[in-house]
C-alpha cells in the first residue's frame, strides 16, 4: 500500500484519538502532543495524496475512469454496470467488500472535488490544535479526541463513494460536534448543542429514507441493489420510480443538506451553535462542516437525481437568492461580533447555491450548446471555489473574534473602539479577512463571487437566446442577489469603523484588566496561512485550485447532460 493513501489519510486522525483515550487526563503535554503530531501528519498525508494525484493523466482523475482493457469492444459502462459489474477503477481509489449481501462496499477515491476540501479540512484543524494549545484548559483529554474523531468523519464525507459509507460518516459527525458545543461553549451551550443535534439529525432522517428508496430502486433483473455512487449515477434508478417517489426522494436528500448548508429558511440553528461553540468549534463549523451540505448537492444529489435537480433548479436559486439578502440584512443588526459573522455564512452559503441551482436548471441541454456549458461550468466553478475561499475566510474571522474575546471577555461591538491604536498587527489581519469577505478585488472572496455571478448571469443569458424556460428568473434572481454584495460591504466595513477605529474604550480596556496585547506567536502561526491563502488564490485562483476544480466541474455538467439525453 503507498505510504500516501486515501485510507491512511481518512483514518489516523481515528488512531490519534483513541492514543489520546489511553493517556492519563493530567499528562497534558502528551495529549497536546499527540493532537499536534496526528494532525500534522494526516495534512502531510493529504498533500502526499494531492501530489499523486496531481501526477495522473487527466482520464485518470475522473472517479468513473475504466481501464481500457476491462472494457471489451462494443461494451460501455453502463452496459457492465447493469449486468452487475463494477468496472470502475480510479486510480488513487480503494475499494473492498464489506456487506457484499446487501451491495455496500468500502469504497473511497478522490478527485478535483472532493481534494480542495480536503486539503481545506486538514490545514484547518492543524491551525485549530495550534490555536487551542494556551486557550482550552478544561477537559482537554476529551477535547482534542473529539476534535480527532471530527476530523475523520470530515475526511470520510468526503472520500466516501458508497452511499452507506457516506451516510455513516455524515452521521458520526454529529457526536463530536455536539459534545464539543456541549461541554466547552458558551453559557447556552446544552440549548445550542441540542438544537444543533435535532436539526441536523431531522434532516439526516429524511435523506436515509431517501436514499434507500435510491437504494432498492437500484436492483432488479438478477440484480443486486447497490450503494456505489459510482453505479448508481449510470443506473438512474429515479428513472424506474412512479408517481412522485422522485421529487420526495429529491426533497428529502435536499433537507438533509440544506439543513447541513444552511439555506434559508433551514438557517435558524446556525447562529446559536456558532454563538456557543467555543472558537475551534465555530471555525470547524464554518470552515468545513457547512461545506459538507453544499459538497453533498454535487456529490451526491445532482448524480442521482439529474431530472429533478432540473426541475426544481428554479426554487433552489430562489431561495439562495433570499439567503444572500437576508443574511446581509440579518448581519447587519447584529450586536454580537460572532452573531454577525454567524450570519455572514448565511450570506455566503447562498452564493454557493446559487451557483449550483443556476447550473442545476439547464443540464439537459448542456452538451449540445457549448456557451451554455461554458456558463454553467463557471457557476459551478464559483460555488465550489466560494465553498474553499469561505472555509479560509470565515474561520479566519472566527478566529479573530476569538483571539480578541480571550482578552476581554465581550463580543459586544459597543463595547470595542480604537482597537487599531493599541493592536495594529491584529487590526490589519482583521481588515484583511473583513475586506476578503466583503469581496474586495485581489482577495480571494471577489474571485469565487465574480465566477457565481458571470456564470449565473451567462447561464440565464444563454438559455434565453436558446429559448430555455425560467431564463428570465434565473437573471432577475441572480440582479436581486447582487444587493447581498452591497450589504455585506456596508456591515463588514461598519464593524471595521465601530471596532477599529476612533478613540479607545476604557471600558474595553478595563474589560482586559488594563491591557490589550497584539498578537501571541501561537496566535501568528493560526492566522498567517489563512492571510496567504486568502491573498495567494485571489491573485492565482487559477493555479492554486480552480483549474483542479473546472475539471471536475465540466466533466460532471456533460456527463449529466448526456444522461437526461441532452
Amino acid at each position: 500500500m503507498n505510504l500516501f493513501s486515501v485510507g491512511l489519510m481518512t483514518f489516523l486522525p481515528l488512531v490519534g484519538a483513541l492514543v489520546i483515550c489511553g493517556i492519563p487526563s493530567r499528562d497534558e503535554r502528551s495529549i497536546k502532543g499527540v493532537a499536534m503530531v496526528t494532525t500534522v501528519l494526516t495534512l502531510i498525508l493529504s498533500i502526499g495524496v494531492a501530489v499523486r494525484f496531481g501526477q495522473l493523466p487527466s482520464d485518470q482523475q475522473r472517479l468513473d475512469y475504466v481501464p481500457a482493457s476491462v472494457v471489451s469492444p462494443g461494451d460501455t459502462p453502463k452496459a457492465m454496470v447493469e449486468r452487475g459489474l463494477h468496472p470502475f477503477q480510479p486510480a488513487l481509489g480503494e475499494r473492498r467488500a464489506w456487506i457484499p449481501q446487501a451491495g455496500i462496499h468500502y469504497e473511497v477515491g478522490v478527485d478535483g472535488l472532493s481534494l480542495p476540501l480536503i486539503l481545506l479540512s486538514t490545514i484547518l484543524m492543524v491551525l485549530v490544535v495550534i490555536y487551542s494549545g494556551p486557550v482550552v484548559k478544561d477537559r482537554i483529554k476529551w477535547y482534542y479526541a473529539f476534535f480527532l474523531l471530527l476530523e475523520t468523519a470530515m475526511l470520510g464525507v468526503f472520500v466516501s463513494l458508497d452511499l452507506f459509507l457516506f451516510y455513516l460518516f455524515f452521521e458520526v459527525g454529529l457526536v463530536p460536534m455536539y459534545f464539543l458545543i456541549g461541554i466547552w461553549g458558551g453559557p447556552r451551550r446544552e440549548y445550542a448543542a441540542i438544537k444543533f443535534f435535532l436539526y441536523t439529525l431531522v434532516g439526516s432522517l429524511a435523506m436515509l429514507l431517501a436514499l434507500l428508496a435510491v437504494y432498492f430502486y437500484s436492483g432488479g433483473d438478477g440484480r443486486v441493489g447497490t450503494f456505489s455512487l459510482l453505479e448508481l449515477m449510470y443506473l438512474q434508478p429515479s428513472a424506474r420510480m412512479a408517481g412522485s417517489l422522485p421529487s420526495l426522494c429529491f426533497w428529502g436528500i435536499f433537507l438533509g443538506f440544506a439543513i447541513k448548508t444552511p439555506m434559508f429558511p433551514f438557517h435558524t440553528w446556525l447562529p446559536d451553535a456558532h454563538v456557543e461553540a467555543p472558537t475551534a468549534g465555530s471555525v470547524i463549523l464554518a470552515g468545513v462542516l457547512l461545506k459538507l451540505g453544499t459538497y453533498g448537492f454535487l456529490r451526491v444529489l445532482m448524480p442521482l437525481l439529474p431530472d429533478q435537480c432540473q426541475i426544481f433548479g428554479v426554487y433552489v436559486v430562489a431561495l439562495a437568492a433570499i439567503a444572500i439578502v437576508y443574511g446581509a440584512l440579518v448581519a447587519m443588526a447584529q450586536t454580537d461580533m460572532k452573531k454577525l459573522v454567524a450570519y455572514s455564512s448565511v450570506n455566503h452559503m447562498g452564493y454557493v447555491m446559487l451557483g449550483l441551482g443556476a447550473a442545476m436548471m439547464y443540464l439537459n441541454a448542456v452538451p449540445g450548446n457549448p456557451a451554455l456549458a461554458r456558463a454553467s461550468a463557471m457557476a459551478v466553478n464559483g460555488a465550489v471555489l466560494q465553498m474553499i475561499c469561505h472555509g479560509i475566510i470565515t474561520s479566519g474571522l472566527f478566529f479573530m473574534v476569538g483571539i480578541i474575546y480571550e482578552q476581554t471577555h465581550t463580543r459586544m461591538i459597543g463595547d470595542y473602539g480604537g482597537l487599531m491604536k493599541v493592536m495594529p498587527r491584529y487590526s490589519g489581519v482583521f481588515i484583511v479577512m473583513a475586506m476578503a469577505s466583503l469581496g474586495l478585488p485581489a482577495l480571494a472572496g471577489f474571485v469565487a463571487e465574480f465566477h457565481v455571478f458571470i456564470g449565473c448571469l451567462n447561464t440565464g443569458l444563454s438559455a434565453a437566446a436558446a429559448g430555455l424556460e425560467g431564463a428570465r428568473t434565473l437573471i432577475l434572481l441572480t440582479a436581486f442577489s447582487l444587493l447581498g454584495v452591497v450589504l455585506t460591504a456596508a456591515y463588514f466595513l461598519w464593524l471595521m469603523q465601530r471596532i477599529l477605529l476612533g478613540e479607545v474604550k476604557e471600558g474595553m480596556l478595563e474589560k482586559a484588566h488594563g491591557h490589550l496585547r497584539d498578537f501571541s506567536a501561537s496566535e501568528y502561526a493560526t492566522m498567517v496561512p489563512l492571510v496567504i491563502a486568502t491573498v495567494l488564490i485571489g491573485i492565482i485562483p487559477g493555479q492554486i485550485v480552480l483549474n483542479l476544480i473546472d475539471r471536475f466541474d465540466t466533466g460532471l455538467l456533460m456527463q449529466l447532460g448526456r444522461m437526461l439525453g441532452g
